[in-house]
């Protein structure tokens, strides 16, 4: 008899406790109110459309009021700011927050964790911005450094965050130079204390993902060593959400994802308006920010799922798994397009093939003439006082723009001829080829043995810093 009391009792109060928090995520008790918590990362600028940006222009909230009003229910939005995915993860696992958006390492951390758990497991509903090669991750030494190949840094300390896709792809490129991670001393931290290591002389290098690499050589305190693109695996910044939550109200869901269509829209269209606001909302430099998300930048900002980035997620989880870092996880049950293929309706197969950038540089170029239309040379310069950015068909005519000019020059952006890694101008190894064509003599590489490997097969040519290049017009 006791033990049956026991038994009632204990059932009487997990149900009050269900219902607490029940109750609890309707928002203050009102039965009437339905809490969505949000989970994003402010400064990865990446996840703009699902975070920072989509936050400031209340595309979601009004969203939720149209279809609060048309169903008799009251939404509130709930916006919760993360570092990094980790913590997101674990505010999931509490279940803390309902949708959020992360790193490609973190989404499957995220998705092996909360396997386990029907009540929190989640799925991977969309995409945010990617970058096929890779080249959202990138390894930069301080200016002074000697260093030129990753196999300078042997023996050397590297901060990197640990399980993340930068840690990955410093991993991938050291076996590329004949060397492993136990070649090096690795220093586990986080992107913001991982640059005060670089800049203090505490780490000799920082293998990172956007922007930390590109804001440290903006500033001038660091410059590339090695971009993730060489290791030729996409990385991606993706949505996950709580699929009970998901099965409990699929309108908001698709709410959400219609708010973020509408964002990534917007962006793609107002590429440097959008920048100047995250650059106002975050406190990254405009240009940085511009460098990433600008025309033919490095994120391509897109919510459908593309093959390429699942695949890429399938060569990612080996090395997690590796590291202890996640368990077995089916992609296959994990990545759920449904809601983006309903979003996008019959248009969704060809969008999701097309992995063009979906925002392009043009325009007419004012010295060199004709218009801009190549990615692979298209280059743009942001004059200081100036509103809007001028554009040029090679980075060669982008000198001759610039030093034709009287007005100052805020930034300039060029592809690397090998690659089409878009650059900051001022940073990039800059090589004269007279054999080339005139509005193809000056050429810009990325990092010193990519400008080699083009002299090697081009005699004649020569390495130039940028003042050089800009005379040498």
């Amino acid at each position: 008899m006791r033990t049956t009391r026991a038994l009632r009792t204990s059932v009487l109060l997990v149900g009050a406790a269900l219902a607490a928090t029940l109750l609890s995520a309707c928002g203050s008790g009102d039965s009437s109110t339905v809490t969505v918590n949000i989970g994003y990362q402010s400064k990865t600028i990446n996840t703009v459309t699902v975070g920072t940006l989509l936050r400031d222009r209340g595309t979601f909230e009004a969203k939720l009021a149209d279809l609060g009003k048309a169903k008799g229910v009251k939404y509130k939005v709930e916006w919760k700011d993360f570092a990094s995915g980790p913590p997101l993860t674990a505010a999931m696992l509490a279940g803390q927050v309902d949708i959020g958006s992360m790193g490609d390492a973190p989404v499957l951390v995220n998705g092996s964790k909360t396997r386990d758990h029907a009540d929190v497991r989640s799925e991977l509903i969309a995409i945010t911005g990617y970058n096929l090669r890779g080249s959202l991750n990138q390894v930069v030494v301080p200016v002074d450094s000697s260093a030129t190949t990753l196999a300078d840094l042997k023996g050397q300390v590297v901060s990197t965050s640990i399980g993340s896709a930068a840690h990955g792809m410093l991993s991938t490129g050291l076996t590329s130079a004949g060397m492993s991670l136990g070649d090096v001393r690795l220093l586990g931290q986080d992107p913001p204390v991982g640059a005060s290591a670089l800049t203090s002389g505490q780490a000799a290098a920082l293998a990172q993902f956007v922007p930390w690499p590109q804001s440290l050589v903006f500033q001038g305190k660091a410059r590339l060593l090695y971009d993730g693109g060489s290791t030729d695996i996409a990385t991606m910044h993706a949505v996950v959400a709580d699929q009970r939550f998901d099965q409990q109200h699929p309108d908001v869901v698709a709410a959400f994802l219609a708010a973020q269509r509408e964002t990534t829209d917007y962006l793609n269209a107002n590429p440097l308006e959008a920048a100047k606001k995250v650059a106002e909302l975050t406190g990254i430099p405009v240009e940085v920010v511009y460098l990433y998300n600008g025309p033919n930048g490095l994120v391509h900002f897109d919510p459908t799922i593309k093959a390429p980035l699942v695949d890429a997620l399938g060569k990612l989880l080996p090395f997690l798994k590796g590291l202890g870092a996640v368990g077995d996880l089916d992609l296959n049950q994990f990545v759920n397009d449904r809601y983006v293929r309903t979003l996008y309706g019959s248009d969704y197969d060809v969008r999701s093939a097309d992995t063009s950038a979906p925002s392009k540089l043009s325009g007419p170029d004012p010295v060199c003439g004709g218009t801009v239309q190549d990615p692979a040379t298209a280059s743009e310069v942001w004059f200081t006082g100036k509103d809007t950015t001028s554009v040029a068909r090679t980075p060669a005519c982008l000198l001759r723009q610039i030093a034709q000019s009287n007005a100052q020059v805020r930034v300039a952006y060029v592809p690397a001829a090998d690659t089409g890694l878009r650059l900051f101008a001022a940073e990039a190894v800059w090589v004269s080829d007279p054999g080339a064509p005139a509005d193809q003599r000056l050429l810009p590489f990325a990092v010193k043995p990519d400008a080699d490997r083009y002299l090697g097969t081009h005699p004649g040519s020569s390495i130039l810093d940028y003042k050089a290049a800009l005379a040498a017009r």
